[in-house]
């Protein structure tokens, strides 16, 4: 049991932890053109987001496929910029439900990205594990946790923003969006690999 939360506490604290936050800015873009009725559906892009999260792991860990880790810290940020800009983008123009097979597949693909980037140091954690799979499964289990908390709040938030300080939609989308964009443009700058 204790092999389980030291794996599932390693997946909250990986998404939560505040010096590295790339998993909450990437989530904070998903799921802000989302509300509160959608939420079924936002739990089912972070489940997508954590299957493609794993299975790149698991390649990882099974030396099945390995990236430079120069090029992956540089395409976790710019995952996280796309998101945002398609969000300014789509703003107010495309519902929810016409973007989601788009959504659906580059979240899976998003999470695979994100995956490689904490592959090489989880790898070294798993390496003396009699088994790979489980402790893969419970650092998911763990990323799932965070993951949905994270959504929680925003999803609260834009609640807030919408009922109580009357932002429409499309305005808390552009200024979530932008906010995003402030913090990931620098960190892009930070791992430009050529």
């Amino acid at each position: 049991m204790s092999q389980f939360w030291f794996y599932f506490k390693l997946g909250l604290t990986h998404v939560l932890d505040i010096d590295a936050y790339d998993h909450v800015l990437f989530f904070v873009a998903l799921t802000i053109p989302y509300a509160f009725k959608d939420w079924k559906r936002v739990i089912w892009l972070v489940t997508i987001f954590t299957i493609g999260h794993t299975f790149s792991l698991l390649l990882s860990v099974y030396n099945i496929v390995s990236f430079s880790v120069r090029l992956i810290e540089f395409l976790i940020p710019l995952t996280i910029f796309i998101t945002a800009v398609f969000n300014i983008f789509t703003a107010g123009k495309v519902n929810a439900k016409e973007k989601w097979g788009v959504t659906f597949f580059t979240t899976l693909f998003f999470g695979l990205i994100h995956g490689f980037g904490f592959s090489n140091y989880f790898r070294q954690i798993v390496a003396a594990a009699d088994s790979k799979l489980l402790p893969t499964l419970e650092f998911a289990l763990g990323i799932e946790a965070a993951q949905v908390i994270v959504v929680l709040i925003v999803l609260v938030l834009s609640f807030v923003a919408h009922s109580i300080f009357r932002f429409s939609k499309k305005e808390w989308i552009l200024v979530v969006s932008g906010i995003v964009l402030g913090f990931v443009i620098p960190m892009l700058r930070e791992t430009w690999p050529f």
